[in-house]
């Protein structure tokens, strides 16, 4: 049966017309952080229309949606100014209990990621084992019906308001070092976990570390394998690198830095010269543009089970490279005596204090989920030959 896309598109306008809550666009349209709160919210209305997880197939509670209506739902949501979906619960850790865990797992948990009464955040880097993730030496020793858990994370994004982790731990120094990891699921509420945070440069609290000492959970937390977490592991950071929300912000981006360099060239009234940007401004959205043909490729690829190759790296290049170009021009805009201000303990009470801090923010785009030289590498290696 053939689908009616325009029809299609027309539905998600209406609807987020009437569905999205002024208050929550607003968040989205000045650019400033999506909290918990705005997530949430619009997860569950999303999940009562039975559009929570776009992605996911019907049978675990998804749309079954085709490549071609999950982009245009990431376009319309990004031209209505709606909060993408958040990626750690439907992106991450949700379609790798789909594949890999038990009926009981999924039965428990895959509902409450798509109303969004759990909350995820991911357990993978510690102090010394990030590029080198195989290295990790979180333990996890099982003892009777649980793993007691011992070690540290960092760079955890969102574990302070966080309920789950799914994390990455050694349960086995025997084998070679990917091979005695296992990926286990953890309620943020056990008693032995602490949550650190971590101070960023752009006033945002969204790090944190976190301790786990004689953390015990549950045997039947583990997904997969004993010993074979690493295999879900590359599972879920294919796929890490992939989610079409990624493009969908980058194209929300563009717009609202498009704006801001036209009101700031008004507001100038010819006392400077806004044709450079302009002018950079178009070559980022031809840039949007390549990484969206890149998005419906890749996805359709992972949709027919063959082999990604280097895209998913690529894209992740491609979108960090173009958030950062996008937020140096919001930057240039807004003029350096603004971040001056900020930097010097003014914080948001400065005037376009949120693209400042979005200038500091995507700094950190070209390290989070595999640096840039790194995924260079896999390029070359993939292409070149080792």
């Amino acid at each position: 049966m053939s689908i009616d896309y325009a029809g299609f598109r027309h539905e998600l306008e209406s609807f987020v017309r009437d569905a999205c809550p002024p208050e929550i666009r607003a968040v989205v349209a000045a650019g400033q952080k999506i909290t918990k709160r705005e997530y949430q919210a619009w997860q569950k209305i999303l999940d009562t229309r039975g559009w929570g997880a776009p992605s996911w197939p019907r049978e675990a509670g998804g749309t079954g949606w085709d490549i071609r209506q999950r982009l245009i739902f990431e376009e319309v949501m990004a031209e209505n100014d709606c909060p993408p979906l958040y990626h750690h619960g439907l992106g991450h850790i949700g379609p790798v209990i789909i594949r890999f865990g038990t009926p009981e797992q999924k039965a428990r948990f895959l509902p409450r990621i798509l109303d969004g009464s759990d909350w995820w955040c991911q357990g993978y880097s510690e102090p010394g084992s990030g590029s080198d993730l195989a290295s990790l030496s979180t333990s996890a020793r099982l003892d009777g019906a649980e793993w007691v858990v011992n070690g540290q994370k960092i760079w955890t994004s969102h574990a302070h308001e966080a309920s789950m982790i799914y994390m990455l731990v050694r349960t086995s120094k025997e084998a070679k070092k990917q091979e005695g990891i296992s990926l286990l699921l953890v309620p943020m509420d056990t008693p032995g976990i602490t949550v650190r945070p971590i101070k960023t440069i752009d006033g945002w609290h969204h790090l944190n570390e976190v301790f786990f000492d004689e953390v015990r959970v549950r045997a039947d937390n583990l997904v997969g394998d004993v010993g074979k977490g690493w295999t879900c592991a590359k599972f879920l950071l294919e796929r890490e690198r992939l989610p079409p929300a990624n493009v969908a912000r980058l194209e929300l981006m563009r717009r609202q830095v498009t704006q801001l360099v036209e009101e700031a060239s008004r507001a100038a009234a010819g006392r400077r010269d806004f044709s450079g940007l302009h002018h950079k401004l178009l070559l980022c959205e031809a840039d949007v543009k390549g990484a969206r043909v890149m998005m419906a490729q890749a996805t359709d690829d992972l949709i027919h089970q063959r082999p990604l190759g280097v895209q998913p790296s690529v894209i992740k290049m491609t979108c960090a490279d173009v958030a950062q170009r996008l937020t140096t021009i919001a930057l240039d805009a807004v003029g350096p005596d603004a971040a001056h201000r900020f930097l010097a303990d003014a914080g948001e009470d400065v005037p376009d204090a949120t693209w400042i801090q979005n200038y500091m923010f995507t700094r950190a785009r070209t390290i989070a989920g595999g640096t840039s030289e790194v995924q260079r590498n896999v390029v070359a290696h993939e292409l070149l030959g080792a």
